[in-house]
């Protein structure tokens, strides 16, 4: 009874579990053994596919084309309001070029203005410089009588001057343009008795230039220019008013003139 009952409880001590792991020995010091084998993985059941429960309504269509509509009119909207912001930049600009035309306008007409004015501008102070270069100055304007033919009336035409001959009178006149030289020779005719002083200014010489029984004058006498040797004489052989207007211009020649050439 001895002998059974300990090869039951060996029999007993080797017996697996009934959960399937390997029980240890405990009465024995042999190394522990493992059992390898994995722990059973339970299989993942395969997804179901997705159903709709229901196919798209017309209702579910038709909030899809509004959707759609409502992306291309903003779309249109937007291209609309690119469109009329290039309008008005390019009408701005339109209005700024027609600004710029009419500016430019304006400035030429005010250049034309300018120009011409600085033309007559130019006239004038070439005017002035010329009259500054060659001065017109009054010699004799006071009216002076000639009682007979025994009086007259006489002065020198300048060196270096241009001599302006201008004179009225109530009657007829004579004027000459005597040399120093053929002054004398008419006063010594007069002082001689050969005859009036009208005759011998006139005729007893030989004037540069005469003008004989006349009313009016209106001459220039250049010869003085480059020479001092000449007289201007007036006579008349009656009486009469004589109202000068003369002047001079200065005007010296580049070289001697008339008598002293």
């Amino acid at each position: 009874m001895m002998a059974s009952t300990n090869m039951d409880e060996a029999t007993s001590e080797t017996e697996p579990v009934a959960s399937g792991v390997p029980q240890v020995l405990e009465d024995t010091p042999e190394a522990t053994e493992f059992d390898a084998t994995p722990w059973p993985v339970p299989t993942r059941p395969a997804p179901r596919p997705l159903k709709l429960s229901r196919p798209l309504g017309p209702r579910m269509w038709t909030a899809a084309l509004a959707a759609a509509l409502v992306f291309t009119t903003g779309g249109l909207a937007l291209l609309y309001l690119d469109d009329t912001t290039f309008q008005k930049t390019a009408g701005q600009l339109s209005a700024d070029n027609q600004s710029l035309k009419s500016q430019n306008k304006a400035l030429q007409a005010q250049l034309l203005t300018t120009q011409t004015n600085l033309t007559a501008t130019l006239a004038e102070l070439a005017t002035v410089r010329a009259e500054l270069e060659h001065p017109d100055l009054p010699i004799w304007n006071v009216p002076q009588e000639i009682k007979d033919a025994t009086w007259y009336l006489a002065g020198g035409a300048p060196d270096t001057f241009t001599y302006h001959l201008r004179a009225t009178s109530t009657g007829p006149m004579t004027i000459s343009v005597l040399t120093l030289e053929d002054f004398a020779k008419a006063m010594a005719c007069v002082t001689n008795g050969v005859g009036t002083t009208h005759w011998c200014m006139h005729h007893y010489t030989t004037p540069a230039q005469t003008w004989t029984n006349v009313t009016s004058v209106s001459s220039d006498f250049h010869l003085a220019e480059g020479c001092a040797d000449y007289v201007v004489v007036f006579t008349s052989a009656s009486h009469i008013t004589v109202t000068p207007n003369v002047s001079i211009t200065y005007n010296p020649a580049p070289k001697s003139t008339g008598a002293c050439a």
